[in-house]
């Protein structure tokens, strides 16, 4: 399994790999039975309601709200500001507010638990909602007066949250920034004031993320260039603001959480705790990559140890990634799961910050607020948390197979002109049950891909490797030791 994320295409010029890749795209959906396509009595209900949407009576467009995201996203569900209150900070978070535009048991409501949420892979996108909704009148773009949740949340001088309210109001963003013009305004000092704080919330939040023992594994990302019949791949590491704009989200989830457990309601994201065996396992593979790793040195300060940019501590991070299998969804009503935690986290956390493209946020959204309103959560909600869990997880594993096809055709599409040819990889994963298989990553392409061997492969080591197969059509890719 690819452990790398294809995040976009950086540049597209049309021509023969850019006919191919939007052919391979096409006969994924076709395989997976997905489309971005909507039946036109669905778009219709999600035009009416985009042109007439439930607003609330709370005006706060006072707030200089922003967003940060992705070059060229259109479904925008957060947007963020924050201001000093004393030793301390208020976080005002926006999520859109997708109760403006749906009604339970409507044409869209239907569809989008059918959907459960949205696909992405390369350019390509299944949205979770009709466009006219996700990417325009439900969606936080600059200069337009939105309905949102919007979350109050008071943190302490350490970064710990101490407060939470959330109420739905209206809002508006004065910018949109992309990750890389939020970075670049940060580093060379000309960051408005939001910005400013969000580096030290974000940076609180991480201290406080390595105290509590949570943990976020830094695996690089993939980024795509297609000109005429050429692909290629390169690798990037999240920039700092990307981490810190995530913590707000974690930060949302975690008080989120508490209010639900408190309030014995809710659905939250779920992830068990390591079994002791994987870390056993773990130990071996970092001392058969070289890598010390102190009998007392618990896994999560041992992963923030590694830098991925080290070959043997990139082979080592995706080792790691086998912690954090085993993710899913609690639904409660009465009575608080027996594991309620989210193990990576170290603390209960909820999905509540992305309802554009993730069913079960709309949900958790509208018990938070019933909770911090005094007020019964809606029927609709009770009535089917039930069964969201199990929708969820289908919805899941289904973006998992579209956006693993995804990867594995771009770097077939990469490598399909350079079969037989030899590269420098290291062996990052030999499977349990046949150690002349496994998985190496070759970094001259940015490609991870299946190798086999006529002897055992040595797990962590600079190797040889020749291309024997790079198909497009079957989107594989396969290496064989060089002997």
């Amino acid at each position: 399994m690819p452990s790398n994320r294809v995040v976009r295409v950086r540049t597209t010029h049309d021509g023969v790999a850019a006919t191919r890749l939007r052919e391979g795209i096409e006969a994924v959906r076709e395989e997976l039975g997905v489309t971005p396509d909507f039946p036109p009595e669905i778009e219709e209900a999600a035009a009416r309601a985009a042109a007439a949407p439930r607003l609330p009576e709370l005006d706060r467009t006072d707030l200089a709200l922003l967003t940060i995201d992705p070059e060229g996203s259109m479904d925008l569900d957060q947007a963020l500001h924050i201001e000093r209150a004393g030793s301390g900070y208020v976080v005002h978070y926006a999520i859109a507010d997708l109760h403006a535009f749906i009604t339970p048991g409507d044409p869209v409501d239907e569809e989008s638990r059918r959907r459960g949420e949205t696909l992405y892979g390369a350019d390509s996108k299944i949205p979770l909602h009709p466009k006219v909704i996700s990417e325009d009148a439900g969606s936080l773009l600059p200069d337009q007066a939105r309905p949102a949740l919007l979350w109050t949340i008071q943190v302490d001088a350490e970064g710990e949250g101490t407060a939470v309210e959330v109420e739905r109001a209206l809002v508006r963003s004065r910018r949109r920034l992309t990750y890389e013009e939020a970075q670049a305004a940060i580093d060379d000092g000309t960051a408005e004031e939001v910005l400013v704080l969000l580096s030290e919330v974000g940076r609180l939040r991480l201290a406080r993320e390595a105290a509590r023992g949570g943990v976020s594994l830094p695996l690089p990302e993939q980024e795509i260039d297609i000109d005429g019949d050429h692909w290629r791949l390169e690798l990037r590491r999240q920039l700092p603001v990307e981490e810190w704009n995530a913590q707000i989200s974690l930060l949302t989830g975690m008080a989120a959480a508490s209010l639900m457990v408190y309030g014995r309601v809710g659905l939250l994201r779920t992830l068990p705790p390591p079994d002791p065996r994987d870390v056993q396992r773990l130990h071996r593979t970092a001392r058969a990559l070289g890598i010390e790793w102190p009998a007392e040195q618990l896994y999560p300060d041992f992963i923030r140890s590694l830098d991925p940019d080290l070959p043997h501590h990139a082979a080592m991070v995706v080792a790691c990634t086998r912690l954090l299998r085993g993710s899913g969804y609690a639904a409660f009503d009465g009575e608080v799961p027996a594991q309620p935690l989210h193990a990576a986290l170290a603390a209960e956390y909820a999905h509540v910050t992305a309802p554009l493209r993730r069913l079960g946020d709309r949900y958790a959204g509208e018990v938070c607020l019933a909770l911090c309103a005094g007020t019964e959560v809606p029927g609709w909600v009770r009535e089917r948390l039930p069964e969201l869990p199990a929708v969820l997880q289908t919805s899941g594993q289904r973006a998992g197979r579209y956006q693993r096809a995804v990867v594995d055709l771009v770097e077939a599409g990469v490598l399909s002109t350079r079969v037989g040819e030899e590269f420098a990889g290291v062996v990052v994963e030999v499977d349990d049950g046949d150690p002349t298989r496994g998985d190496v990553a070759v970094e001259e392409v940015a490609v991870e891909a299946r190798v086999t061997a006529t002897r055992d492969l040595p797990l962590g080591t600079d190797v040889r490797v020749r291309l024997v197969t790079a198909d497009v059509a079957t989107r594989q890719v396969a290496f064989e030791l060089v002997e």
